[in-house]
């Protein structure tokens, strides 16, 4: 029929309805028509699935787009094409853009160019504070009423305490999401990466833990005391599982995610003065990865994201102690946690598709994480068979910095399908 598409014949996990199994995904007008045998179905388009995996489209509750302001090392066009090459249908951006997303105007204006531009659903998330300053709340009244649903200072915390207790207050009202980045920037005093015994091999200046566990023990008890929805972003250390862990017992409504480089890295990978491996917070202890590997398993960290953050060659070649903090990570997120937290049986791939699919659109209060009938035809088609190694020079972002260069990994993305449309195909 016209205007349908059939994935035909894929290994299909929906995480909504718990499905697992070989089947066909009929799409039809932009949405999911059903999951079964569709073997007499004449639709316009039908794609071959045999021996690949068919999920719902990823959902990146953490993307710096670079636009506006930083368009050189990312804008619209390029992180949706690079979003549809990870699988990625949906995405949250943070708001430390150039100038920040502090006001409605800013955050509408985002979204509504993400509709003509990036291909992919794009959520903007604004500033707590004005300019991100730290010094007085944007209006989250009028942001709220915008349509926004998250609020997040990512890239430094909100310091005062007083202001962040009641920017929650008021973030609780609306109903909306707080999306926490945990450093104590007073305790920082200079670091490039873990304060630990590979920093002093390579005489650069160490971030402790601390930094970390200090404002996400202070954010967790503020949100139990507000009401506030709460989600600690790109945790790192063991000591944030731990307090997390606290926080559900104590009633706090709070989330919290991974990224791959820490759940897979420590500092004993830093080859040498490489800022490729330079990110915030920075890559922790082997310790610290077993805690965190230890978390994604028993529930403790709900989502798997990516912090994609861009640079340019030029800045990255600077070292650690010029360089700015941040790598790449939206077009291998998907491989990175199949080859390392899949393959060796810490997850299923059912958890996967929670952790990177379902739980993030439930947390952000968005479409998407199900194949269920009616559900967006937002799709992700990957093939977990064969191996390939990550190569920086295939990828759509405008950002090379990886630490995963020449990494063999598992999970290359055949096709993706966001609201119906077909907006990666890898070409065979």
């Amino acid at each position: 029929m016209s205007g349908e598409l059939l994935i035909r014949g894929g290994f299909v996990i929906d995480p909504d309805t718990r499905f697992e199994g070989v089947a066909d995904v009929l799409v039809r007008d932009g949405a999911i028509a059903g999951v079964g045998d569709f073997s007499g179905t004449g639709a316009a388009e039908v794609i071959d699935a045999s021996g690949l995996t068919v999920l719902p489209g990823l959902v990146d509750l953490h993307v710096h787009m670079r636009d506006p302001g930083q368009t050189w090392k990312e804008d619209l066009a390029s992180v949706g094409r690079a979003a549809a090459r990870g699988g990625v249908t949906s995405l949250l951006a943070m708001p430390n853009t150039a100038p920040p997303a502090d006001t409605a105007e800013r955050v509408l204006d985002i979204e509504r160019r993400a509709v003509r531009e990036a291909g992919v659903h794009v959520y903007q998330s604004a500033s707590i504070t004005l300019g991100m300053e730290g010094k007085e709340l944007v209006d989250i009244d009028g942001i709220c009423g915008s349509g926004a649903l998250a609020f997040s200072e990512d890239g430094k915390s909100v310091m005062n305490p007083v202001l962040m207790r009641r920017a929650m207050l008021k973030i609780r009202e609306r109903g909306a999401l707080i999306c926490d980045h945990c450093e104590d920037i007073g305790m920082v005093e200079g670091g490039v990466m873990n304060a630990d015994a590979n920093a002093e091999r390579l005489g650069l200046p160490g971030i402790t833990n601390s930094v970390e566990d200090t404002i996400a023990a202070r954010d967790v008890i503020l949100a139990a005391e507000t009401g506030a929805r709460i989600h600690l972003c790109h945790c790192s250390t063991a000591g944030s599982a731990v307090i997390v862990r606290a926080a559900k017992a104590a009633g706090a409504r709070v989330t919290a995610e991974v990224c791959p480089h820490h759940f897979i890295l420590s500092s004993d990978d830093i080859p040498g003065d490489d800022a490729n491996f330079k990110m915030n917070p920075p890559l922790r202890s082997a310790a610290d990865v077993k805690a965190l590997r230890e978390g994604l398993r028993d529930g403790t960290f709900e989502v798997i994201s990516t912090d994609h953050a861009p640079h340019s060659a030029e800045e990255k070649a600077k070292g650690f102690r010029g360089s700015p903090f941040g790598i790449v990570g939206i077009e291998t997120s998907a491989a990175l946690t199949y080859t390392e937290l899949v393959l060796p049986g810490i997850l299923t791939l059912m958890q996967m598709a929670e952790k990177m699919s379902r739980n993030p659109a439930e947390i952000l209060g968005i479409p998407g994480g199900s194949l269920r009938a009616g559900a967006p035809a937002d799709i992700a088609v990957f093939d977990f068979s064969n191996p390939y190694r990550i190569d920086p020079a295939e990828f759509a972002s405008k950002g090379r910095n990886t630490p995963f260069a020449g990494r063999e990994v598992y999970g290359r993305t055949r096709l993706t399908v966001a609201a119906g449309k077909i907006v990666f195909r890898e070409k065979t």
